[in-house]
């Protein structure tokens, strides 16, 4: 069994745990249920954003821990003070040491887009999402089947959210592929061996049809990946560990996108 596989075992009895302590009825009521949800898409494609979507996460199956005690607060206003397109939060917690609560707290201290980065597995979970401040929900084309993607984005549309499909191959993409995806997301990182290579993301960018905004994956540590990861067509661009291994995460990604500015000439407001 590889890591992913292990991950989807595990977080199919995690659910199911869930689903009964906490019920769909309990969910909708909510304060965040009845929010309107901001788009990760028109956020990104802003000429005054960097189009990097930074991400909130502790540790990982890779690497280990990363930055397991973060002040969630003042690093996810820190990301977007710098000038994010958006924000990641890891809710997944035996594996990356997230949990709702995170990605509840990061809702209340900001007005911006913020995806559930999680293991979907069942849509529990994208009622769930809605109902912790979630706008983008993540897909992954490895751990579900094609129905599932189309009826998982379906469910994701009605409520509001956008959906951002992640694939790591030319299969993925072909099969996976429907009319509720909004960002299609490559994942430079195989999720079941943990390989990194940013050449995924140039291999696979011309296969991509231009309705969906493409957001590249993992293993992106230098202005000049993304730089050069634009001229595939790329818009979105997430990242998490480079500036997470930081004590001062906000920081971090304020001198990398000051860096990215120079390099592309562009001025981002804060």
């Amino acid at each position: 069994m590889n890591i992913l596989d292990q991950i989807i075992a595990d977080k199919i009895k995690e659910v199911a745990e869930r689903k009964s302590l906490f019920p769909v009825k309990l969910l909708e009521q909510s304060v965040y249920f009845g929010g309107k949800p901001l788009s990760m898409k028109q956020y990104i494609q802003r000429d005054d954003k960097s189009g990097i979507i930074a991400e909130i996460k502790r540790k990982s199956p890779s690497k280990g821990a990363i930055n397991p005690h973060v002040d969630i607060e003042k690093t996810s206003i820190g990301y977007m003070q710098a000038g994010a397109s958006g924000l990641s939060v890891l809710t997944d917690t035996k594996y990356f040491g997230g949990k709702n609560e995170d990605l509840k707290k990061v809702r209340n201290f900001n007005y911006c887009p913020i995806l559930r980065k999680d293991f979907v597995v069942d849509e529990y979970q994208i009622i769930e999402s809605k109902s912790i401040g979630a706008d983008t929900v993540l897909l992954i084309a490895a751990a579900l089947s094609p129905d599932q993607l189309k009826s998982y984005g379906a469910l994701a549309h009605s409520l509001g959210m956008e959906v951002l499909l992640e694939i790591h191959n030319q299969e993925e993409l072909e099969k996976s592929l429907n009319e509720n995806v909004d960002l299609l997301g490559v994942n430079n990182r195989d999720l079941k061996t943990f390989k990194t290579d940013v050449a995924v993301s140039k291999n696979l960018a011309s296969a991509i049809p231009s309705d969906f905004v493409k957001v590249s994956e993992s293993g992106i540590s230098k202005p000049e990946t993304i730089a050069d990861l634009k001229e595939y067509g790329f818009e979105g661009f997430l990242i998490g560990e480079n500036f997470m291994k930081s004590g001062r995460p906000g920081k971090s990604a304020e001198k990398f996108i000051e860096e990215l500015n120079a390099l592309t000439n562009k001025k981002v407001k804060i």
